[in-house]
């Protein structure tokens, strides 16, 4: 797999307003690529390097190290706003995002100037968190010791590491010998880090969310972070990684409640419907209205649930972080059923003509139904349900 382009300087935005209206003008232009960067399961780099030139990338750096320090509230809508696009260009930066926060949780001071100025650069960050093997999710088999020369050496296999194709940095998680959790910042071209284009999900198939592999990787002490940390004590590192999922989950419903209306226009109505277009066909007008209503209910839910996250972030307790991963949580539930729902009735609601054509309108429902499997919302309900009932706190870690 080819490495990606060299960091190119982004832009300074001067306000949060801005960055929506670049976001905005982004989405915009990306929306005409998406049948192209679906059939093609890569997303071109010219525009990767526009939208992480954009200067996007870098809304959540804090103020004191040069940037936006952006409300969640905010970040949510430009990922909602890339999503509703295209996805997977949505998606590539998810982790992204929540490695600027692990940064600033789990960084030294010197840590955070280097890598949020690389952020501000335009420097793309990725993952390679999860495993595909293992009894959960959460177990990682993917070790890192401490060498006799005070750096570290780092082996394992990693899967569903999302964007990595794309990424100047690819941060690894592994344990250390105690069982503690480490995150070690490598540079895409690192010796003993590499990149396999095994990506062959039937959705978000621009991802590269595939396997990274990790043989014999040194990497200096400097680079490495303590993130067991942040979930041993209460932080927002979990709710930011999920509400982060729900945006893009809330674009795709977006996006493909456009499309459904743009393929309603161009249909023809039902023979007894007595009507002479398909726009006033009632029971497509009955349908098209529930959408409508359950995506702004869900776009409703997930910008209260980012203002509680907001809220712990300024003041972290068990309390507060509890609170912010069940308002995600409620939202996850939303933009979840919305956008399987939305992707769903397009084809039903446009007719045989919104299958030809070469226009893969196929690809919203199987975007949504790849990138809903992150995680499983089954469980919210119970976790919700613990919380306000019994008063249960839902556990810390990155899927509450």
């Amino acid at each position: 797999m080819n490495a990606p382009s060299a960091i190119h300087t982004a832009r300074t935005l001067a306000s949060e307003a801005e960055a929506l209206e670049v976001a905005a003008d982004l989405a915009a232009q990306f929306a005409a690529f998406g049948a192209l960067i679906d059939e093609e399961a890569t997303i071109p780099s010219e525009i990767v390097d526009k939208f992480s030139a954009s200067g996007l990338w870098a809304v959540t750096v804090p103020h004191e190290f040069g940037g936006l320090g952006a409300t969640t509230s905010t970040l949510v809508e430009i990922i909602a706003r890339i999503s509703a696009a295209e996805p997977s260009v949505g998606q590539i930066p998810q982790n992204h995002f929540c490695l600027v926060e692990d940064v600033r949780l789990s960084g030294t001071p010197e840590q955070q100037a280097f890598f949020f100025d690389l952020a501000l650069s335009g420097a793309r960050f990725a993952n390679a968190f999860s495993e595909a093997g293992g009894k959960t999710a959460a177990e990682i088999s993917t070790r890192i010791e401490m060498t006799a020369s005070g750096d570290y050496l780092v082996n394992g296999r990693k899967f569903y590491a999302t964007g990595t194709a794309y990424a100047h940095w690819i941060p690894v998680l592994a344990a250390d010998p105690d069982g503690k959790e480490l995150l070690a910042f490598v540079p895409r071209d690192a010796q003993g880090l590499h990149v396999v284009g095994d990506w062959d999900a039937f959705g978000q198939r621009a991802t590269a969310s595939g396997s990274v592999v990790l043989t014999d990787l040194r990497v200096p002490a400097d680079r490495v972070f303590p993130m067991y940390r942040e979930y041993e004590n209460p932080t927002i590192a979990g709710p930011l990684a999920q509400i982060t999922t729900a945006a893009i989950d809330l674009g795709i419903a977006r996006g493909a409640f456009a499309a459904t209306l743009d393929a309603v226009r161009a249909s023809r109505p039902w023979i007894d419907s007595g009507v002479d277009s398909a726009t006033q066909d009632p029971l497509t007008l009955s349908e098209l209205g529930r959408l409508d209503i359950d995506i702004h209910a869900a776009d409703a839910l997930l910008q209260r649930a980012a203002a509680s996250v907001d809220a712990a972030k300024a003041e972290q307790s068990a309390a507060s972080v509890a609170a912010a991963s069940v308002a995600v949580a409620r939202a996850k539930v939303l933009t979840t059923e919305v956008a399987l729902a939305a992707a769903s009735k397009l084809n039903e609601l446009g007719g045989a003509r919104s299958v030809v054509g070469g226009k893969r309108l196929d690809r919203f429902w199987r975007n949504a139904r790849v990138h809903t499997l992150h995680d499983p919302v089954r469980w919210k309900f119970p976790l919700v349900g613990n919380y306000v009932l019994n008063g249960v706190l839902p556990a810390r870690h990155s899927w509450n």
